[in-house]
């Protein structure tokens, strides 16, 4: 049985380092080649060489830290595998590196390496050449004996395993091919053992030694199929069946009650849904295309991905409410009544919901109107759309659009892409469940755009009523009718929106609230919502009008309440924790505690047989009930003021003036400031301006300079040219925030004109206009919004442009009643109401008559 090796390796071989795994003779291993000796052997041996004996590789395994790229060569194994380079795979991510299929050929021992750079090469000794018996018939008939042993284990091995897997038919027609001194080598590699076994096996040189460290090897896989075997096995007394190690799949003809059951449901299913798409009153197109669908479902195999899709697209065809809908509430008074319950003022945007409900109710089809609300954070437009729903006893459903930067999320996916959905609007009908609720757009203003679509463009069809009653969405592929449905856009400003959208919304704008309403508003809503979040009574605290009036003016100043309501939730969880230390046994109050409102001083001194308010508070007794919250307890509890009434302190030297600006968060004053000092005739302007505020301030300059001579004005050395020597410095205080805008025109010109003229402009006068180079004063918007601003400022005399009086009608009666109003046509006008006693115009010089 002697066995001669027909492979004849080269004396000098170049040398892998691996440590990943340990290649065998007869076995085929993938390793990964990343170290630069490794690198440099690949590139140099095996991708230019083209003989055979060039691809021939010496493989040294369990190589100590080979990743190391250092200068010396690490420690070598002594014994190493010749091997054959199959394939070679290179890549250059993450780093470059190479990929080989090897297979061993035989044993080798190295002698000496020869050189170590840049790959290490060894002269070698082929081990296993000629592999022969022992001479003694001794050692003959032993190793004949544990050749008969491996290969009796060798076959049980292979036929516990399953024959139906072509690898392991291979192996075993491999059992009776190949010679048996080869068969040690190959088992190994196949079965479960270690880097450390197999590297053993490795330095078996003699074949006596490996079939004797091999047969255990053999034993302990076998014992432990057995066992697997015995875990997997049925309960069954005769059947002696062997079960396979991989689980076979159910054969088709072999009976399966739960997948039986499976199946049935599925099929009851589908059965159950062609019977919704019949029974539903969708319109005929739709019809069509859920018939279709369900037919191609029932041919469709379950495991096909497409099946899941189109099941889910049936059943959300089924669930869209084609023709259901609520009946609107039609009572004109009873709506009246809700709406002023549930929001004080906003005059304009109840009429426009009562004219909605008187048309519908003479005629039944009136398409839904598309609303837009504008108007600054915290005014209540968000809430009038859920009023709005609640009169008409629709459903209400509210869709965020604040940050959507992809047209799908409005027209939904197409079928063809994985984890396709409809889009926001066709959602919102499947969630409300009828098909004329009222969808609230909020933040219409803030949609972005990306390289996914413009959502704002996908709107264009929801939002138009001539074409959103045959709305598409990528994802149905079939029309939808949106005429029903009353959409309520919200925004803070119409500067964002895209003309084409704001076209098909009608714009109802919501200004801030004047102080009245405020207070209104927070006695009606604000402090009941506030109470009733802390657990409070009014049994418990009580808050007067005027500290709400010294909250509204002082804390906060905003066109909305959210602030305000902020502030009362405040006060309400101060109060909160004395009421809570009241109802304890041992609570006492300290000096603050008791000094926490007027209410509470009268009733300490009651107790105390009209003791002073001092000697009272410093007795420890339980609050009394109601803690009325006063301006000691409010400065307690909210701190200082934050604002201060420092108009007329600004107005107190020549060069500063009062504008009004309009933001989208609302009104608010804004100061210039002037000055003047020696130079060669600049202007500088400051206070973060744009372009348009800029040329309002060179307009007046201008338009100061030409007219200098008849009001009289002049620069420091006299002269009427007022940039002679002369550099102007403009600047509008708050640097941070960027202004901009045409209205600050005429408050420039009077800046300037108090600065030349050294006189002060009036404290209590705010003006806003544009102006022209003539002299004219043009309008501006957002007078309501500025008026209202100053009104919160305590300015009592507003300059507006004479075109913009009819604006003044949308303003409160009590709001008109305490300011007077100056329409002006032209600067003249404005600089005489903006100074006392007006502003002196120099006489011309009387006419000569002529002699001749």
């Amino acid at each position: 049985m002697s066995s001669v090796n027909p492979i004849q390796i080269p004396s000098r071989l170049p040398l892998l380092l691996t440590h990943e795994g340990v290649l065998l003779p007869g076995s085929t291993m993938r390793t990964s080649v990343d170290t630069a000796r490794n690198l440099q052997l690949v590139r140099s041996r095996l991708l230019k060489g083209t003989s055979l004996q060039s691809t021939i590789l010496g493989v040294i395994p369990n190589t100590p830290d080979p990743a190391s790229d250092a200068q010396d060569l690490p420690p070598l194994h002594r014994i190493g595998t010749a091997a054959l380079a199959v394939q070679v795979v290179g890549s250059n991510w993450p780093k470059p590196h190479y990929t080989l299929l090897i297979t061993g050929l035989c044993r080798f021992q190295i002698v000496q390496v020869l050189k170590e750079k840049p790959y290490p090469v060894a002269e070698v000794e082929q081990l296993d050449r000629l592999e022969e018996f022992p001479n003694t018939c001794q050692s003959r008939e032993e190793l004949g004996e544990l050749s008969e042993q491996f290969y009796k284990y060798a076959v049980q091995l292979v036929e516990m395993l399953d024959m139906s897997v072509p690898a392991v038919a291979k192996l075993r027609r491999l059992l009776d091919s190949l010679p048996r001194e080869a068969l040690p080598d190959i088992l190994t590699s196949i079965i479960r053992t270690s880097n450390k076994e197999k590297l053993q096996i490795l330095d078996a040189v003699s074949l006596e030694e490996r079939f004797k460290m091999t047969i255990p090897l053999l034993v302990r896989q076998i014992e432990g199929l057995k066992l697997l075997q015995k875990t997997r096995k049925p309960k069954q007394d005769d059947d002696k069946r062997v079960i396979a190690i991989r689980p076979i799949r159910r054969i088709a003809h072999i009976p399966s009650t739960l997948e039986d059951e499976d199946e049935d449901e599925e099929n009851d299913d589908i059965v159950m849904l062609e019977k919704k798409i019949r029974a539903s009153s969708m319109p005929e197109q739709a019809h069509k295309v859920c018939v279709k669908e369900i037919k191609r479902l029932k041919k469709m195999p379950q495991s096909m991905p497409e099946y899941a899709l189109t099941r889910n697209y049936l059943e959300l065809m089924v669930e869209l409410p084609w023709n259901k809908s609520t009946t609107d509430r039609l009572d004109i008074r009873a709506a009246r009544v809700l709406l002023d319950n549930d929001h004080y003022a906003m005059e304009k945007l109840k009429k426009r919901v009562l004219e909605y409900l008187a048309v519908r109710q003479l005629k039944n089809n009136l398409k839904g109107p598309i609303l837009c609300f504008v108007g600054p954070p915290g005014v209540g437009k968000t809430s009038v759309g859920r009023s709005v729903a609640k009169t008409l006893g629709r459903e209400f459903h509210r869709i965020a659009l604040g940050g959507v930067c992809d047209q799908s999320d409005i027209r939904g996916h197409r079928r063809t892409y994985v984890g396709s959905m409809p889009g926001r609007i066709i959602n919102g009908l499947k969630t409300v469940g009828v098909n004329n609720p009222v969808f609230l757009l909020d933040e219409v203003d803030k949609l972005g755009k990306s390289l996914q679509g413009d959502p704002a463009a996908a709107l264009l069809e929801v939002l138009d009523p001539e074409q959103n009653h045959n709305f598409t969405d990528h994802y149905l592929n079939v029309a939808f009718d949106l005429s029903q449905v009353l959409f309520i856009a919200t925004a803070n400003t119409t500067a964002t929106i895209p003309p084409a959208l704001l076209d098909r919304m009608e714009i109802i704008p919501v200004p801030g609230y004047s102080q009245e309403e405020k207070l209104e508003i927070a006695h009606r809503h604000l402090i009941p919502k506030q109470l009733e979040q802390h657990g409070l009574t009014p049994q418990q605290i009580q808050i007067p009008q005027v500290t709400t009036l010294t909250i509204i003016s002082r804390y906060t100043r905003e066109a909305g309440v959210r602030s305000l309501d902020r502030k009362l939730g405040a006060i309400c969880r101060a109060v909160a924790v004395k009421v809570a230390e009241g109802q304890s046994k041992d609570a006492k109050l300290d000096r603050a505690d008791v000094a926490a409102g007027e209410g509470c001083r009268e009733h300490v001194i009651e107790d105390t047989k009209h003791e002073s308010v001092s000697d009272a508070t410093d007795l420890a007794l339980p609050p009394e009930m109601p803690i009325v919250i006063d301006s000691h307890a409010l400065k307690d509890i909210l701190g200082p003021p934050m604002y201060e009434m420092e108009v007329s302190e600004r107005l107190s030297q020549p060069g500063v003036a009062i504008g009004l600006a309009w933001t989208p968060l609302g009104g608010k004053i804004m100061f210039v400031e002037a000055s003047r000092m020696d130079g060669d005739g600049q202007l500088t302007l400051t206070g973060q301006l744009g372009d348009v505020m800029k040329e309002s301030a060179h307009l007046a300059i201008s338009w100061l300079r030409s007219n200098a001579k008849r009001f009289h004005l002049t620069n420091a050395f006299g002269s009427f040219d007022l940039l002679d020597n002369t550099d102007i410095h403009l600047h509008f205080p708050a640097g941070a925030v960027t202004k901009d805008g045409p209205s600050a025109g005429v408050t420039i010109v009077t800046c300037l004109a108090s600065l030349f003229s050294g006189r002060l402009v009036r404290s209590d006068v705010a003006m806003t206009g544009e102006i022209t180079l003539r002299g004219l004063v043009l309008p501006v918007g957002g007078i309501k919004d500025k008026v209202l601003a100053a009104h919160r400022a305590g300015l009592k005399r507003i300059i507006i442009p004479q075109r913009n009086e009819k604006d003044l009608e949308e303003l409160p009666s009590n709001v008109r009643q305490d300011l007077s109003f100056v329409p002006a046509s032209c600067l003249d006008e404005v600089l005489n109401a903006a100074f006392d006693g007006g502003f002196s115009v120099k006489a011309r010089p009387g006419l000569v008559n002529s002699k001749l």
